[in-house]
Order: structure tokens, then sequence, then C-alpha cells
């Protein structure tokens, strides 16, 4: 059974509306710069990494159609986070599922202060 959607504070859903975005396009420059200056991504199957440059390198080349829906969200002072799924269509199943965890920055704006996410179906025996 999916896990139903939850509608975000527009300062929250604007994380993940940036980030389809950025995703979308194709643009690693744009998606980096959704990140803390010492923000992680911890891909599945792969070593973290850590900062903006990184980042955008670890994405450059990468993106495609994405759609991210929230399950749960919290945030309390300048910390927050956001549990969802992820599709390659909009209204299709989650083929993954992700946890953002959040940071304000100095002007109040939410930035990504750790990515973590992973597909839904295990990988296959080799």
């Amino acid at each position: 059974m999916a896990e139903p959607s939850v509608a975000l504070p527009p300062e929250l859903a604007r994380v993940l509306r940036e980030y389809e975005a950025a995703w979308g396009g194709k643009n690693a420059a744009a998606l980096a710069q959704l990140f803390t200056p010492d923000g992680y991504v911890l891909p599945n199957g792969g070593a973290p990494v850590k900062g903006r440059a990184a980042i955008e390198k670890h994405y450059t080349g990468s993106g495609g159609p994405l759609f991210l829906r929230a399950y749960a969200y919290g945030a309390e002072g300048s910390v927050g986070y956001i549990i969802g799924g992820y599709a390659g269509e909009k209204g299709r199943p989650d083929i993954g599922k992700f946890t953002l965890t959040l940071r304000k920055d100095a002007d109040g704006r939410w930035l990504i202060a750790s990515d973590m996410d992973s597909p839904n179906r295990r990988p296959r025996p080799q």
C-alpha cells in the first residue's frame, strides 16, 4: 500500500519543486545550490558526497523526469525534514523513497543538509 501524500507548507514545498526542476533540466549547478555549503548526498550504493562543488560534479549528466511527494515532514527552529517518495511520471506509483534533512540559512531559506534515497525494488542478484 502506498503512503498517502501530505501537503507541505509553501517554504518546504519550494525545496521539492526546485529539486524537480533542477533534476528535470539536468542542471547540476542549480541542484547543488539547493544544498547547504557543507551538505551531503548519500547515494544508494555509493560513498557520501559532501559540499556543493562535489554535489554538482556528482550530479553532472544526471537527471530526467522526476516527481516528488511528501509522506511526512517536520520543522522546528532552523532544522527540518521531509520524508517522501519519487516517481518518473506524475501520478504513477513511487519507484523509490527519500529523506531530506533541512536547515535554514541566514536568510531563512530552507536548504538541504542531507539527501538520502533508495529505490523500492531490491537490486537483482548478479
